[in-house]
């Protein structure tokens, strides 16, 4: 009976070729990988055809998904290709580590310790601010949480993962590898295990024990050769082996949940750093190449980057390609490194094709360093219903998930992309964001519909988590939005509740929605509340009939909340400070846009008398008044003579300057075009400027720039050009320019003649 400890780095494509090498000269009869024990019942999933990696292995408590661990794959990674190995050859494989069942028990519990140790000292707390507080330590001994860093150091490498990446991962010669780990790791935990004895990590124990069990359990059973394939730090922990008695007594007693494990999709983003996962890797897109290449890897790769940039519009012919290869060599050689790594491609690929730029190698680093890959799980995959009705949808209309974050436009006239929209608009409805955006594409009437999809693995834990609403994404999701209903108060969120169930087309949730927003509203005795829900309930009523989605109780709702609106809007503008004023400028406008989509003749003849009343109000704060002036006049219940009255008295000299900015400001924000086409408006807003005393006018200043920045760049430009040309500049082209100049005139009409060629010159 022999066993073979083979120390591996997680998701490393040197690690995985010098593995497989071993693996065919040790010929072992059973394989033990480190990994949960729950997927043992899994893993002959693995050799299915349509099985295709990067996947992960997702365990998780049925009672709390969101408590969920991943065990991700490449096919790169050593732990893979020992699954396949043993897949092929029909040998028995077994996962071993501390099952996942203990190791999310003992966070709860940690969880639960810290939450009553926190609140045990809350009482004794002293909030004196003359306290001191003494800052979190940053740990001594940097190498606690990486402890190859310390081989790293002496062998004058950055960081572990250059160092690992040039000794391990890098190398074509396998023989002598796992040897040569397995003395170092002894050495490097004989010389850390000192350090750490005051303050063991106690997870890595019961993990080790756990191993060490599972590795007895094999030997028991009588295999001759055992191949154990795990992490490189826990190579001596398996070789040098305690007392069973020690094991099992460490394990004895640790509290176990109840768990379930499937197979995930996974992306090479997720496998890397960036997306948090502890075990990541930098450059998966790079390991790929690495792994799929058994000679020269530079060439091939650098041509990936010219093919990337040619397909941005970047020229790159074959010439930057050949000396980017010599330059990388050239690199690989001064830096007394074999053959050219990640890093001499880069410097090699931003000198001789970018020229030095660097901005452009943005792109390598997320399409060929991390790459955009997303696996595949088999249909017969372990799934909750609503994971399978998912999936069948995406099958039946033709809405494949991937990685790439891709632009979708909808004509909701058609049937399939209407399903289409109804789907991903229930899905943000159970945080499970795979579309974004959903905005109409132009105008607000029309049928097309703007989305950006991306699909991301987080979502498979979202959709086992929205489980406990339905089987079906319709069924779940109706029980999301009611649920959600019962829970807001604020009739403008219930509002926009409502139509968010109108655009998933929840027709049975649409009427609870509405229900609860009646004896919301019946309640609401502010007005500025009862005007948030007036924009979206407007929207609801007037699309309503595109979605083929009846809302019948809207309008009488819509009625009755107007009305209010109507007539304690006065009373809600009256003796509030500019603050105030800015929040109803903003709900005025929501309400005067809502009627507008509504196009009820009544009920924007009321408004309009409403708006009247307000901008007649002297009163009022400006803005206010200054908006009422505006709407009237875009509706035509105000003509433009009307309007420029208004404004005449706003800006007189009886009234102080920061109220004539006020209404000013309410008047023309967001409407540049307007004070350039109204030559009249143009002059009285001169005219008032110019008449401002310094002192004033620095006053005022601070809220006209507030007033002019919400113009398009394009029209405060060209407002700048009509000041720069002067009073002349004032008017159309049709303006009366004065009494003409005979005299100077007729001196350019001998120079003129000659130009011309009417007469000859002197």
């Amino acid at each position: 009976m022999s066993t073979h400890v083979f120390g591996v780095r997680h998701h490393g494509p040197g690690s995985a070729r010098s593995l497989l090498d071993a693996l065919e000269r040790l010929a072992p009869d059973v394989v033990l990988i480190e990994g949960p024990p729950e997927g043992d019942a899994l893993v002959a999933l693995a050799s299915h055809a349509q099985m295709r990696p990067p996947v992960a292995m997702l365990v998780y408590p049925p009672d709390d998904p969101s408590d969920a661990s991943y065990y991700p794959f490449a096919r790169f990674s050593p732990e893979w290709q020992a699954i396949q190995y043993a897949l092929g050859r029909d040998l028995p494989i077994r996962f071993m580590d501390l099952p996942l069942a203990n190791r999310i028990a003992l966070r709860r519990r940690e969880r639960e310790e810290r939450e009553e140790a926190a609140e045990r000292a809350a009482p004794d707390a002293d909030p004196s601010e003359d306290d001191e507080v003494e800052p979190s330590a940053e740990p001594t001994e940097p190498w606690r949480g990486d402890p190859v860093a310390l081989i790293a150091q002496a062998a004058g490498y950055e960081d572990s993962e250059r160092w690992w990446e040039h000794m391990v991962e890098e190398r074509r010669d396998t023989q002598s590898l796992f040897d040569g780990i397995r003395t170092a790791m002894t050495a490097l935990r004989e010389h850390v295990e000192a350090e750490l004895a005051q303050d063991p990590p106690i997870l890595e124990r019961y993990r080790e024990a756990a191993m060490r069990k599972i590795l007895r359990a094999a030997e028991k059973e009588g295999f001759e050769r055992i191949a154990v394939v795990c992490g490189a730090w826990h190579v001596p922990a398996l070789e040098k082996r305690p007392k069973q008695s020690e094991d099992n007594r460490l394990l004895k007693g640790l509290p176990k949940v109840k768990t379930t494990a499937t197979w995930v999709p996974w992306t090479y983003g997720r496998l890397s750093y960036h997306s948090g996962y502890g075990a990541g890797i930098g450059s998966p897109g790079w390991y790929d190449h690495l792994w799929s290449q058994s000679g020269d890897v530079a060439t091939p790769w650098l041509i990936k980057v010219a093919q990337a940039f040619r397909a941005e519009g970047i020229d790159i012919s074959s010439a930057h390609v050949i000396e980017s290869v010599r330059l990388a060599e050239t690199l690989a050689a001064m830096r007394a490194r074999p053959l050219p790594s990640l890093a001499e491609l880069n410097d090699a690929t931003q000198t001789v094709m970018l020229f030095g730029e660097s901005a452009p190698m943005q792109l390598i680093q997320a399409r060929l360093i991390v790459g955009e890959r997303l696996g595949q799980v088999p249909e017969s995959t372990p799934s909750t219903p609503l994971q399978e009705d998912l999936r069948a949808q995406q099958r039946r209309l033709r809405l494949k998930p991937s990685v790439t974050d891709q632009s979708l436009v909808f004509d909701l006239r058609k049937p399939n992309d209407l399903a289409r929209s109804h789907l991903l608009h229930r899905l943000r409805l159970l945080d499970v964001p795979w579309g974004r955006n959903g905005g109409r594409e132009a105008g607000k009437g029309t049928f097309k519909e703007s989305w950006r999809i991306k699909w991301e693995p987080d979502f498979e834990v979202a959709l086992i988590e929205a489980g406990r609403w339905g089987n079906s994404i319709a069924q779940a999701a109706t029980a999301a939005v009611v649920q959600e209903a019962h829970r807001r108060e604020d009739i403008g969120q219930l509002a926009a509740l409502a139509r968010q169930a109108l655009l998933a087309d929840l027709g049975e949730a649409i009427e609870p929605v509405i229900e609860q927003l009646q004896a919301r509203a019946a309640l609401a005795a502010d007005v500025l509340v009862l005007m948030q829900a007036v924009p979206e309930l407007a929207r609801l009523a007037r699309y309503g009939d595109v979605r083929k989605t009846a809302v019948e109780r809207v309008d009488t709702l819509l009625d009755g909340l107007l009305a209010r609106i109507f007539i304690g809007l006065p009373n809600a503008c009256s003796g509030i400070n500019e603050e105030a004023a800015e929040t109803l400028f903003d709900h005025i406008q929501g309400v005067h846009e809502g009627l507008q989509l509504l196009d009820d003749t009544r009920l924007q003849a009321q408004w309009q008398r409403t708006l009247s009343q307000l901008a007649d109000t002297q009163s009022l704060q400006g803005i206010i008044r200054g908006r009422c002036c505006r709407l009237l006049l875009d509706t035509g219940a105000m003509d433009e003579e009307g309007a420029a009255r208004q404004l005449g008295l706003a800006l007189s000299r009886a009234n102080e300057p920061g109220q004539s900015a006020a209404w000013l400001d309410g008047f023309l924000r967001d409407s540049g075009q307007l004070l350039i086409h109204d030559h009249a408006l143009w002059q009285l807003v001169d005219q008032w400027v110019c008449q401002l005393p310094e002192e004033t006018f620095m006053q005022v200043i601070p809220l006209l720039r507030r007033t002019f920045s919400s113009f398009e760049v394009a029209e405060r430009r060209q407002m700048g050009e009509r000041v720069k040309r002067g009073p002349m500049a004032l008017g159309s082209t049709h303006d009366h320019l004065g009494e003409l100049d005979r005299a100077r005139a007729e001196a350019t009409l001998s120079l003129l003649s000659r130009l011309l060629g009417l007469e000859e010159g002197e």
